[in-house]
């Protein structure tokens, strides 16, 4: 079986997290994805973090399922090819700097020419243009400026904070895996192919918005600030480990008193009702952190799951592929890769019930596909051999 978007054809010029995870994730649902990289060192995500034979982890991660080629779009012929690759493409994606794509003769306008049915999406920074359009960025950078770090911020000291996790890299690829099967949606009505935009500051602030900066919408009639929503939960230590709970409605905070013995917390007029412990949001987080002090987690997690409370025991990462649900779920596996050895990766979240979503191909080596490709466009053995000695592919 084949993924519901079998038979859509990608070229993928983006290189690092951002756009590679959102193909990947269109690989993932069935899309046939050619990678496109330079020859030389390849997308430099496959040197980041352990690697083999430049196969790395994280690189691993977001491009499996998808074919490699490795081209010198400076030489005029490596240009040709890509260029017969977006013939009959469905979507060409790129996320240089705003400019460079235009410099290197690949803008919209020359690949919308070639082929009007070809969805051309452009991933940046900040946006294709304004005061910031020509920044180098990464992750950090958009944490700092999207409101992310100050919304992590210490409580007791006040210094933003960045997660550690590249958030906003991964946000922007969701949006833009989205945004791509709309586009592709759109084109059965339309009919022709269309000019896609999206920036990490963007996805991010829009990700933000509904809880970080809900203290920032309502202008005709604003309410008095509410502490942060995050304020409302937290990560509490028990005698031996950690865990987290979060109780909104009313019953699910008698609840908890009820497992942790505190008729005085419930009964406390601070927490009286939602709009109270929301106002007293630190007092209310500190007495639930002194009453699950005094249990070991596995008497708090026990207490918790029989009075139906939300919790989570916190899990280390090399505990969570043994955890019951994520074995239930199957979510991790382990596969073969031929060059690699075992590499333990998560299945695709999405499972479609007709339609399969899983790995089908091994992630490329640098060029693996190259001489594959290139037949496919209908170049001869010796026509490649010769690409590959002037350096134009690899």
């Amino acid at each position: 079986m084949t993924g519901p978007l079998a038979g859509v054809k990608i070229v993928d010029m983006s290189a690092v997290i951002a756009g590679p995870m959102a193909t990947g994730l269109l690989a993932d649902q069935g899309a046939e994805v050619v990678k496109v990289e330079p020859v030389g060192i390849g997308d430099m995500c496959r040197w980041l973090g352990p690697n083999h034979k430049g196969l790395g982890a994280m690189f691993a991660a977001v491009n499996r399922n998808k074919r490699s080629i490795a081209l010198n779009l400076k030489d005029a012929r490596g240009k040709q090819i890509l260029l017969d690759l977006v013939k009959d493409a469905d979507l060409f994606v790129q996320n240089f700097r705003p400019g460079a794509i235009q410099r290197m003769g690949l803008g919209y306008d020359t690949l919308h020419a070639l082929n009007p049915r070809l969805i051309y999406v452009s991933m940046s920074g900040f946006g294709q243009d304004g005061p910031y359009a020509a920044r180098r960025v990464y992750d950090p950078v958009v944490q700092a400026m999207s409101g992310f770090a100050d919304s992590q911020k210490d409580k007791k000291t006040g210094a933003p904070q960045l997660i550690q996790s590249i958030a906003c890299d991964k946000v922007t690829a969701l949006t833009a895996a989205q945004a791509m099967t709309a586009a592709l949606l759109g084109r059965v009505t339309s009919g022709k192919g269309q000019h896609l935009t999206l920036n990490m500051l963007d996805a991010t602030i829009a990700f933000l918005w509904p809880d970080a900066f809900y203290n920032h919408t309502l202008l005709d009639n604003p309410a008095p600030p509410s502490p942060d929503f995050a304020d409302f939960y937290g990560i509490m230590p028990t005698q031996d480990g950690w865990i987290t709970t979060i109780t909104l409605s009313d019953d699910e905070f008698g609840d908890f008193c009820r497992a942790v013995g505190r008729d005085d917390i419930k009964n406390d007029p601070r927490f009286k009702d939602v709009f109270s412990r929301m106002a007293n949001a630190a007092a209310l987080k500190a007495d639930f952190a002194e009453a699950v002090a005094t249990f070991t987690t596995e008497e708090i997690r026990a207490r918790l799951e029989a009075e139906d409370v939300p919790h989570a025991v916190v899990l280390r990462r090399d505990q969570v592929e043994t955890d019951p649900q994520v074995v239930h779920n199957g979510q991790i596996a382990v596969t073969a890769h031929p060059a690699a050895g075992r590499l333990r990766l998560p299945r695709p979240a999405a499972r479609f019930g007709d339609t399969a979503a899983d790995e089908r191909l091994h992630t490329p080596l640098l060029g693996e596909q190259t001489d594959e490709i290139l037949a496919e466009l209908g170049l001869a053995p010796d026509a490649i051999a010769a690409l590959r000695k002037d350096g134009v592919a690899a």
